[in-house]
């Protein structure tokens, strides 16, 4: 199949992202075929993020802090069918828009995402990378086991998540006040309306949470905060996940 460029778009929730974003406009420029629609969702930044954005010509969307809230106004606003969410931080291939297209050409998929590598400048973090790959079956069958045989998996803001913007409206989009894994109340709610699926091509995602805390820390944090999502301890998960920029 040959993606149609024009039916995707991709919307970057950032927050005091200007170190990460002179690569991400590279990845972005390179991108073939190029997305019709790209969109940065800013939730009040206090360094240059804003202003790089704007210098390098791309849109802006300033919104409250929250990345649920972000999310929902930047696929809101979007104005392509197909929707990728992509993290300042995660590198997608250069085909991302025909693998998106591609994948969401078959109707029985509602959501699906990229597989994560997590990598930082000197070294993979092959150990990571795992966990967060067999999170995405082990988290469901803990956590919500009843929905696990329904088919759910649990993806992760690093997956870049994509969809179709119309039943992102129709299932009410992210859990507004989620400031943590509002992916995955994005994922049981799209369950009720198809597949979810893990595409076999990697995008690379900073080690920069992994660098600062340590690879048995970090695992341990991603590890709890899940369980606190399972459990409905909502208002702690941002507690226990600070930002690392």
């Amino acid at each position: 199949m040959i993606a149609d460029p024009s039916s995707v778009g991709i919307v970057l929730p950032v927050l005091n992202e200007e170190r990460a974003l002179p690569e991400m406009f590279e990845v972005l420029a390179v991108l073939d075929p190029q997305p019709a629609d790209i969109l940065f969702v800013d939730g009040g930044s206090s360094d240059r993020t804003c202003n790089l954005i704007r210098e390098a010509g791309h849109q802006l969307l300033e919104t409250e802090t929250g990345r649920a809230i972000q999310i929902n106004a930047g696929v809101g606003a979007a104005q392509t069918e197909l929707v990728c969410v992509l993290h300042a931080d995660t590198i997608p291939p250069s085909d991302m828009v025909a693998v998106i297209a591609e994948t969401l050409n078959d109707p029985k998929i509602a959501l699906a995402s990229f597989t994560p590598l997590i990598k930082g400048p000197d070294k993979t973090r092959w150990f990571t990378t795992f966990h967060n790959w067999i999170k995405t079956w082990y988290a469901p069958i803990i956590t919500r086991p009843h929905l696990f045989v329904r088919g759910v998996r649990l993806l992760f803001g690093d997956h870049a998540m994509f969809f179709r913007r119309s039943q992102f409206l129709e299932i009410g989009g992210c859990t507004p006040s989620d400031a943590v894994m509002e992916e995955a109340d994005l994922c049981v709610k799209f369950a009720r309306l198809g597949k979810i699926k893990l595409v076999r091509r990697w995008v690379e995602t900073s080690d920069r949470r992994i660098a600062a805390w340590g690879p048995l820390k970090a695992n341990w944090i991603y590890f709890k905060v899940g369980i606190l999502w399972a459990v409905g301890a909502r208002s702690r998960m941002a507690k226990d996940y600070p930002d690392v920029r």
